[in-house]
């Protein structure tokens, strides 16, 4: 009878004794909690190696005895800590870490749920989900470039981070488009890095873009030669005209012939809309400096012999540009504008880049999207012509 009380008693001690430790702030910084893991071991080692009513009772005494040392140890390591704390006043303020100071930039988070998660976006038959995921990153400015870096590196988003490199443009998004021409993949990203080449006026840019040009009949993708041809159509050097007459000599490609015409077109007819007065006015706006990219397409042309005989004015063309939807970068010195040009018989797309200098925007590259082919209206039912 004896036994069976001081068993009770001993397995309601260890109940209080559990409580006890629950109710205890489970924090490394309480050096209670090695007392508790080695009292766990102790009574482990007591319960397999002392039997009987000594044991039994040995036992109790010690839990009693340590029990009143877990009241005190965490206690007094509370107020040794607390002792030790340095006064909140002197606490300086945490500052973040300056990447820009000290070089270092911060590296994306690991996983591929990114990847799948934007290709499924790009990937969407819902084209608004594309265009707004471009328009997301052009607004989110130079700070996520070391994600479009490591964006480059995955297939299936290798297109998307070139493409939002090109738009951001700057010198480090351009350093890092630039090596896209040893891309040793089948993406032929590096006409991402000649449609931005236009933006950059110097003589070591137009050399790049010319020898793209030259290597037409050579390159198998059309795009690429493309891109650098409508990176020349942002710039209105009068020295371009003759180096694209040469260029036109020296190209067997068709098509290519044709788009080094118009582009040769497009920059004699805006050099000579620039100094009117109209054109002086061109870069007030983003709408204007959109207008004189496409002012070519939107003056009328000049008269015929039998117009200019008859004293009759020419026809003006039914060309309509409209900017559907427009996105700044964080500074507002830059500006991506997604345009529509229309006339009777089809509607492009466009995504123009624009940079303001000296107060003024201008167009910087200029990227072609979908075209599509406007339906002949149907012609007038027999009953109707009855009428």
């Amino acid at each position: 009878m004896a036994r069976r009380r001081l068993s009770t008693a001993y397995c309601r001690l260890l109940t209080a004794f559990r409580l006890l430790f629950a109710r205890l702030p489970n924090s490394s910084s309480f050096p209670g909690i090695q007392l508790r893991s080695e009292f766990r071991m102790y009574t482990a080692r007591s319960i397999a190696g002392r039997p009987g009513h000594a044991g039994l009772a040995w036992r109790v005494s010690q839990s009693m005895f340590l029990m009143s040392c877990c009241f005190l140890v965490p206690a007094q390591g509370v107020t040794q800590q607390s002792s030790e704390r340095p006064p909140t006043a002197k606490t300086p303020a945490a500052q973040p870490p300056d990447s820009a100071s000290n070089g270092q930039t911060e590296e994306p988070l690991p996983g591929d749920w990114a990847p799948e998660l934007f290709d499924g976006i790009l990937s969407s038959p819902n084209a608004e989900a594309a265009d707004s995921l471009f328009r997301a990153a052009f607004a989110a400015g130079a700070g996520i470039i070391p994600q479009l870096a490591q964006a480059l590196k995955d297939d299936r988003t290798a297109e998307f981070a070139a493409q939002s490199l090109a738009f951001l443009g700057g010198d480090q998004a351009m350093q890092i488009l630039w090596k896209l021409q040893d891309d040793k993949r089948d993406l032929n990203l590096r006409r991402f890095f000649y449609g931005a080449l236009g933006e950059y006026d110097t003589d070591r840019a137009t050399q790049t873009l010319f020898q793209v040009i030259d290597k037409s009949d050579a390159e198998p993708d059309r795009t690429v030669t493309e891109a650098a041809i409508m990176a020349l159509t942002v710039r209105t050097d009068p020295k371009l005209t003759d180096l694209i007459r040469q260029a036109e000599k020296r190209v067997n490609d068709v098509v290519i012939h044709d788009d080094l015409e118009n582009a040769l077109d497009v920059i004699q007819i805006r050099s000579k809309y620039l100094i009117t007065p109209d054109g002086k006015k061109a870069g007030g706006s983003v709408e204007a400096a959109v207008r004189t990219y496409f002012i070519p397409a939107l003056l009328p042309p000049s008269p015929s012999p039998s117009d200019a005989a008859a004293h009759r004015p020419p026809a003006k063309p039914e060309v309509k540009v409209e900017i559907q939807n427009l996105t700044f970068s964080p500074d507002r010195q830059r500006a991506l504008a997604g345009v529509s040009l229309e006339d009777p018989s089809a509607v492009a797309k466009y995504d123009l880049v624009l940079q303001k200098r000296l107060g003024n925007w201008e167009v910087v590259s200029v990227w072609l999207g979908s075209e599509s082919e406007k339906q002949p209206p149907p012609p007038p039912s027999k009953t109707t012509s009855k009428q």
